[in-house]
């Protein structure tokens, strides 16, 4: 199945309807609707025809919702894989070789050692399966190298460890 056919999950207009009922007079209400309407996406990301429905329906500028999304991580403009890994990068595991290992899942995943270097956000394989993003820190120094995948936090973590994982993933 090629990409643009798995591309197609858009949020009706209907449950965007209901979300910005249930949320749009709440102080932060544009905040909670963008994270419920990407919620509602199989694909974990905010399409530009929602993002275009959202600031029409709360007569806010297609600049103001965007400079919100571009400014909080969570949100994505792209569709995400079906399982999230993220790599600290700070100082303790970097040291303690968290570089070897985001190499090794680059590669494993089947990026090059040049989308790693030049990319400038996550990166998804062709299948959506995995999406792949770095940190600057989790705050978990004692644990390094730590590593994130589907909001569970592996702390010590080696080569070995993550190449099993993933396989599981990949399987399930």
């Amino acid at each position: 199945m090629d990409n643009k056919k798995r591309i197609t999950h858009i949020v009706s207009t209907q449950k965007v309807d209901r979300i910005i009922a249930d949320h749009q007079h709440n102080p932060g209400s544009l905040l909670t609707i963008l994270e419920k309407v990407q919620e509602e996406n199989k694909q974990n990301y905010l399409p530009e025809q929602s993002l275009d429905y959202i600031a029409r329906e709360l007569q806010l500028s297609k600049a103001h919702v965007y400079s919100v999304i571009t400014f909080y991580s969570f949100f994505n403009l792209k569709p995400q894989g079906k399982h999230t890994i993220t790599v600290c990068r700070g100082t303790a595991c970097h040291t303690r070789g968290s570089k070897k290992i985001l190499l090794f899942i680059s590669s494993f995943l089947g990026f090059t050692k040049n989308q790693i270097e030049q990319a400038t956000g996550p990166l998804t394989t062709e299948d959506f399966m995995f999406t792949l993003r770095t940190v600057a820190c989790f705050g978990q120094c004692a644990l390094a190298p730590v590593i994130d995948i589907d909001n569970k936090i592996y702390s010590h973590i080696t080569v070995e460890q993550l190449k099993s994982t993933i396989e599981s993933m990949r399987r399930s």
